[in-house]
């Protein structure tokens, strides 16, 4: 679009001047303003003054070691105005590097002693040469690990979800000390209940074993400590207890724990015989 053209009118083809969220716009707006600072477009962008430095020496096909500062100077001072014409803040360690460059021309300017026997001078540039070697290793070094293969830009690890594994749960086998201590918490509930009683009953083991087996008919789990009466006090529970001890002796009943020190269950066996 030349500046005689006017905004309004549309270009001669039938491509459309813009699409805004996919949808063509073949027309510019009667109202369209574009401030003058609206676009900024910087050609080259450096990391630093190390960086501006290099760029401009590498440019030129200058020897490191042999830098015309003054050319330099000149070159590297045109870019700090354009940045600071640009955005002021940007321009602060650059300012830096221009006072060291007007430094070295300085002393590069001034004569040096030719009266024999004295040493003569190190080299102004010698310090920035080593500065700007060091960054251009730091800096290959750096564009050599990012050719490295990365996971989730190069290299995609693929994941599948593992089959769901059904575990077969063995039952732990019920020792003796467990159900002793099954057996003192029964008790310790039975003190609550205990009282002095006049006549006592008699109480036997095998009418007790046949009331045990009678409550565990239908193969029904019944835990252990429901087996006892704590109103019954300390003899009715080690009636129980003998009941049940002589049913496991005889393989009328089984005990099951889902886990160790997990309650106990009683329950009467498959291969159970007749109720005594």
């Amino acid at each position: 679009m030349t500046a005689s053209q006017p905004l309004e009118t549309a270009p001669a083809s039938d491509e459309p001047l813009a699409r805004v969220y996919g949808s063509p716009v073949t027309s510019l707006p009667q109202d369209l303003y574009i401030p003058p600072d609206a676009l900024e477009v910087f050609l080259e962008v450096f990391q630093g003054p190390l960086d501006l430095l290099l760029y401009l020496i590498r440019r030129q096909n200058i020897d490191i070691f042999d830098i015309p500062v003054a050319d330099i100077t000149r070159q590297y001072m045109g870019y700090v105005e354009l940045m600071k014409s640009a955005k002021l803040e940007l321009a602060a360690e650059y300012l830096v590097m221009a006072a060291m460059l007007a430094e070295i021309k300085s002393r590069m300017l001034l004569p040096r002693p030719e009266t024999p026997g004295t040493e003569e001078e190190d080299d102004p540039r010698a310090e920035l040469v080593r500065r700007l070697q060091e960054y251009e290793r730091y800096r290959s070094a750096a564009e050599a690990l990012d050719q490295l293969p990365r996971p989730g830009r190069d290299l995609h690890v693929p994941q599948l979800e593992a089959p769901a594994a059904k575990a077969r749960k063995h039952l732990p086998e019920v020792c003796l000390e467990e159900v002793l201590m099954a057996m003192a918490d029964v008790l310790k509930r039975a003190e609550l209940f205990e009282h002095h009683q006049i006549s006592r009953e008699t109480l036997s083991t095998r009418e007790r074993m046949t009331q045990v087996l009678e409550r565990l008919q239908g193969g029904q789990f019944v835990p252990f400590v429901n087996l006892f009466a704590a109103e019954e006090g300390r003899s009715g529970v080690v009636v129980t207890f003998m009941a049940v001890l002589e049913l496991i002796k005889e393989s009328l009943v089984e005990l099951v724990q889902n886990a160790p020190f997990a309650p106990i269950h009683v329950r009467c066996r498959t291969d159970a015989h007749e109720p005594v």
